[in-house]
């Protein structure tokens, strides 16, 4: 069992935004123990992050040591998201935290829980699917491990940056949004073990309770208003931090 009071926390896209915005979020991993025993960073916590051999990026160098840290005291589990799924066996080997490129399931009291950043499942457009398979292909990381960091984080920045802008459309999350939910219907009415299905992406926040007793969370996105979610006994809510 992982815990009994899970902290969720995704797409903060760190180095992207403001330095107030990296600054809060470890001010919130500070935090954390006061608001759970366990943590789960759903993916998307770097604009970009990727698992050198030898390296490691400077860019939210602080965050990384600070969930080094906070893993020796609780325990401290992350999905990759489309930013930042490139962890390999860095967070596992280096820090002594649980990482999957793809999904996790884990046991919070007595909840089943299965956790995945959300993006591949609920695609309107075809280039953003065939996007998701070319980022999840090793060869991908093996190529890009080639090139020098300098190199390799300057072109990803200007590629972030590009999609970035074709993305924003409201309408386009907000379908998103009600694909995801649908996924995670389908996926819970075929999995009956499974209590909580945890997504992000989206950047929505919502808490729905699908069948009875049994829960689809997306947390929200901590860039867009500082959000998280804490899962416990009393049941799922969403959060803000101050």
């Amino acid at each position: 069992m992982l815990g009994t009071q899970l902290v969720v926390v995704s797409d903060a896209h760190l180095g992207a935004a403001s330095p107030e915005n990296d600054a809060a979020f470890l001010d919130f991993l500070d935090t954390v123990p006061t608001l759970g025993d366990c943590l789960l960073v759903n993916g998307d916590l770097f604009d970009f992050w990727f698992s050198y051999r030898r390296v490691i990026p400077r860019a939210g160098f602080a965050v990384t040591a600070a969930l080094t840290s906070l893993g020796r005291r609780l325990p401290v589990v992350m999905t990759g998201g489309n930013h930042d799924r490139w962890g390999d066996s860095f967070w596992q080997r280096e820090g002594g935290i649980a990482y999957s490129a793809a999904e996790l399931r884990l046991q919070v009291g007595a909840t089943e829980v299965l956790a995945l950043h959300g993006d591949g499942v609920a695609e309107e457009h075809r280039s953003a699917a065939v996007m998701h398979w070319i980022t999840r292909h090793p060869l991908t990381a093996g190529a890009f491990r080639l090139l020098h960091p300098d190199l390799g984080f300057w072109l990803v920045g200007k590629m972030s940056r590009g999609l970035a802008d074709s993305t924003r459309d409201p309408g386009v999350l907000d379908r998103a949004q009600i694909r995801q939910a649908a996924w995670a219907r389908d996926r819970l009415s075929a999995e009956p073990a499974l209590g909580l299905l945890i997504m992000s992406h989206t950047h929505r926040a919502e808490t729905t309770e699908l069948f009875p007793g049994r829960h689809y969370l997306n947390p929200g996105a901590w860039v867009e208003g500082r959000r998280y979610a804490v899962v416990g006994p009393s049941g799922v809510a969403l959060c803000r931090f101050r």
